[in-house]
């Protein structure tokens, strides 16, 4: 997960903004707006009841509020951060909202998402983790992901949700409780299950356990706290403010050679950036030979496919496949050069790895334009 600022930080670099403001626009010190903090200190007040996924939160243990009350600090000292998650609320909490409806779980799970990812399809950890559900590789690959050089399908909205669902089931099977299947998705399940018998007490809001862990729940909490109800914290947007989700309809694609990612938003009467923001998942800008299941842009269903065989054939008819002996001396980029292709197709065409350099004797199969093709050396 990542790294949760510290609510200190957040209000320092408010005051200090402020003043620094001040500075800029050559006011007097006592012409700087008079700092009143009562209502963020208001907003901090939280009162029962409070539940999550059902299960009831102790907010009379004066540990736990002073818990969530840092969090709710945290959380409203950073505004920009929670206009943004509404504003994407419809483009991505509304399919995992789906999602969990259609699996019979609880509807809070959704902020497990929030707290992760901030609803980014890049987000990234130092760890490794990545997407909106934050799956590190082997645990991706787990669940069913696809994580390799040619897609991560981590940082797709809906196979990493399906994936997030299938490991919460199994966690709260595990656990008994979604307050501890929530914190084992953070913490990992080994690591909990061993403070658990160390301490001998399976309540959450009782355990010692890693710090990011111990906030981690009272984060998500903080998430439905506000996104439930944001006018309560002055967030106050109209209809228009939210960004409406792209319409878009799901494809099967069976390739039986590499394709340009070109070619696919072509045949989808769309631009490249459409297809790849609809589609995360794919890296690089061609799709290997196999089957895909792709996201285009509603409408351009009909008649796709007979599109984009006739792009394809076009692409054919006009460049030839040559195999290509390195030899002593030999840089890909200079054979890049020599046959007016791209460097990174060269390793595309090839599953190079581009770490290590080409050997002599090794055969780099080329796609050269067909003209080009007599003049090229085996």
């Amino acid at each position: 997960m990542r790294h949760m600022p510290n609510c200190c930080e957040r209000l320092m670099a408010a005051l200090l903004a402020v003043l620094v403001t001040a500075a800029l626009l050559d006011l007097p010190a006592t012409a700087a707006p008079a700092l009143d903090f009562s209502a963020l200190i208001a907003a901090a007040r939280i009162k029962g009841p409070l539940h999550y996924c059902g299960e009831p939160v102790p907010l009379d243990d004066p540990d736990v509020r002073e818990r969530l009350e840092r969090e709710m600090l945290a959380v409203l000292a950073d505004p920009h951060q929670v206009i943004i998650w509404i504003k994407r609320s419809r483009q991505i909490l509304a399919p995992i909202e789906t999602a969990l409806r259609t699996h019979g779980l609880p509807q809070d799970l959704k902020y497990v998402a929030v707290a992760e990812s901030s609803l980014r399809p890049h987000a990234g950890s130092p760890k490794g983790a990545m997407g909106y559900w934050q799956f590190i590789e082997p645990t991706g690959r787990k669940y069913g992901l696809q994580v390799d050089s040619e897609k991560d399908e981590r940082r797709s909205l809906f196979a990493s949700t399906e994936a997030a669902i299938v490991y919460l089931k199994e966690l709260r099977q595990m656990f008994g409780s979604w307050t501890l299947a929530v914190a084992a998705y953070n913490m990992g399940e080994n690591g909990l299950r061993r403070d658990i018998s160390q301490q001998n007490t399976q309540d959450y809001y009782r355990l010692y356990l890693p710090l990011e862990t111990q906030r981690y729940i009272l984060r998500i909490l903080t998430v439905k706290l506000v996104l439930e109800n944001p006018e309560k914290y002055g967030f106050r947007l109209e209809p228009d403010d939210i960004y409406p989700p792209v319409p878009f309809e799901r494809i099967a694609l069976e390739i039986t050679r590499e394709t340009p990612i070109l070619a696919i938003a072509q045949a989808a009467n769309t631009h490249v950036k459409m297809i790849k923001d609809l589609n995360p998942e794919i890296r690089g800008f061609r799709l290997a030979p196999g089957q895909h299941y792709l996201l285009i842009p509603r409408s351009a269903g009909t008649g796709f496919h007979d599109r984009l065989l006739q792009l394809i054939a076009q692409a054919e008819a006009q460049e030839r496949e040559v195999t290509y002996l390195v030899r002593e001396g030999d840089t890909l980029s200079e054979i890049a050069a020599r046959h007016g292709v791209n460097i990174s197709d060269v390793r595309s065409w090839n599953r190079l790895d581009p770490k290590k350099p080409i050997q002599p004797g090794m055969r780099l199969v080329l796609r050269v334009k067909a003209e080009a093709a007599g003049s090229t050396r085996p």
